[in-house]
């Protein structure tokens, strides 16, 4: 089947075969002939099924078959999704499609200046797509008014009620006119997604195109049971491995400690999490997106919408706190019909919680109890020679109109713990020093590249540095061992597991 075969315009098909895309997912074939009929749906599909093209084909096509104009402050169609991430993804899939059929597009988050934002509404834009919080504040502050949308869209519906978002999005939706085309796609379908969809949806097709856990149920899902001293040591074999890893933390302190101490034992890391400036977070996934960091430690912030198909392994540093994020986390691999690996690591304290844990998302885990970096099911669960580059991931210089703050968070991959102490040590020494900020230097943040590192000091110094060019092999049939002292692993360990 051809997407001309589902009523798509040629024009769009053009489009998307110039970027390799020539035949449907079964989640598009399911929606696109009742959406681009103009009907509103409702869709189920995981992430990775192809649930962006799925809306935007029938976005695009209504939009170009009206040939309105696009007025000042007041968008024609609005897409709703609850990551800046998710925002710049969906963005770079409508471009082309926008291009042809000469529409316009604006995006609209938090974490940058609402200037351009203001100033592209004001000139008169076809689509916008946003996050909720953002635009309910240029809504309220007058610089956009939805009364003329024809089409709406919520995308990764369920994470947006996950996230507290649903107040918000009642309030935005409720601006849209009724008589609008309203499209609705998640992972899921539970109770919040049935609020949502009697209050808004008018007489919907509802499709499912997959297995709800599919295919994080056909993954191989692994328990490493260990001590808690050990996981840093555990990390770095499993990190240093062929291949790009996403590794959770529940907490951003957390995923800025563990980033730090992966950099420093030689695994080039950068991190992922609410606290960064949006600058930051598309640098850091530029970074993992180019290969130049091979592991991206995140927050469930990047659990959903983080499109990056060649992940062979997800590891929980930490364990979920529920079953819903396990299943979000470890559908960051095994897209695209790949094959995928999720670790979770775990200390006699979690046993209970794991259990409960993977009972709940449906998961029957290989559990294996793991001493130290030098298991045999290491290699197993992440192939191919073990390599380190000492210092870790070397960021690029920082470009002029950086603050001192962030060039020092730039060069440590970091740096301390929060943007606005290192912004002020940055400004009274005048220019960023060699290891960032004051305060990064304080709380054991990298120096020089990540040469040294306060949290993972016997880590980085043995792991990295001491074993002349960051590689020691063991014996035969083992994995790579790292020559990590017990006092130095143990504060390492301990410190990108604290919750604050």
């Amino acid at each position: 089947m051809k997407f001309a075969d589902l009523g798509v315009p040629s024009a769009l098909s053009t489009a998307l075969a110039e970027r390799g895309i020539t035949e449907p997912t079964p989640i598009q074939a399911a929606t696109l002939p009742d959406s681009l009929a103009g009907r509103d749906v409702l869709g189920r599909g995981r992430t990775g099924s192809g649930k962006t093209y799925a809306f935007l084909l029938p976005l695009v096509a209504r939009l170009d078959a009206a040939k309105l104009p696009a007025m000042p402050r007041k968008p024609r169609a609005l897409i709703l999704a609850p990551t800046r991430e998710l925002v710049g993804q969906i963005v770079e899939s409508l471009a082309p499609l926008a291009k042809v059929a000469g529409l316009t597009t604006q995006t609209v988050f938090g974490g940058v200046g609402q200037g351009p934002q203001v100033a592209g509404l004001k000139r008169g834009v076809d689509i916008v797509v946003a996050c909720p919080g953002r635009l309910e504040d240029l809504m309220g502050q007058g610089h956009c008014d939805l009364s003329a949308i024809e089409v709406t869209i919520l995308d990764e519906a369920d994470h947006m009620a996950d996230l507290g978002f649903l107040p918000g999005v009642k309030r935005i939706m409720d601006k849209t006119p009724k008589r609008g085309q309203r499209l609705l796609f998640s992972a899921t379908l539970d109770k919040a997604i049935d609020v949502l969809v009697k209050r808004y949806l008018s007489n919907p097709v509802t499709h499912q195109a997959d297995s709800a856990q599919s295919p994080v149920a056909t993954m191989a899902h692994h328990v490493l049971h260990t001590r808690r001293e050990q996981r840093l040591p555990i990390l770095v074999d499993l990190t240093s491995a062929p291949g790009r890893t996403v590794v959770f933390t529940r907490t951003k302190y957390g995923a800025k400690a563990l980033a730090r101490q992966l950099n420093s034992n030689g695994v080039p890391a950068v991190e992922l999490h609410g606290n960064l400036s949006q600058n930051a977070r598309v640098r850091n996934m530029e970074a993992f997106h180019s290969g130049k960091a091979t592991t991206l430690v995140a927050t469930d912030v990047a659990a959903r919408g983080i499109h990056v198909d060649d992940v062979s392994l997800v590891v929980h540093a930490d364990p979920p706190s529920e079953h819903k994020a396990y299943l979000h986390r470890s559908g960051r691999t095994a897209r695209a019909g790949a094959e995928g690996t999720v670790v979770t690591l775990m200390t006699d304290d979690q046993v209970r919680d794991v259990r409960d844990l993977t009972r709940l998302a449906g998961i029957k885990p290989t559990t294996t109890k793991v001493d130290s970096a030098g298991h045999p099911i290491l290699v197993q669960l992440a192939p191919g020679e073990r390599t380190l580059v000492p210092g870790g991931y070397a960021p690029p210089a920082p470009a002029g109109n950086r603050t001192a703050g962030e060039q020092g968070q730039a060069r440590n991959g970091g740096g301390g713990r929060n943007r606005s102490r290192g912004a002020r040590s940055g400004a009274k020494a005048g220019a960023p020093r060699a290891g960032g900020q004051k305060s990064g230097a304080k709380q054991g943040a990298a120096k020089s590249g990540g040469a040294k590192t306060g949290g993972a000091k016997s880590g980085g110094q043995g792991g990295g540095q001491k074993s002349g060019g960051g590689r020691r092999r063991g014996g035969a049939g083992s994995s790579t061992v790292y020559s990590t002292s017990t006092g130095g692993s143990s504060h390492s360990a301990a410190s990108f597991s604290g919750r604050r």
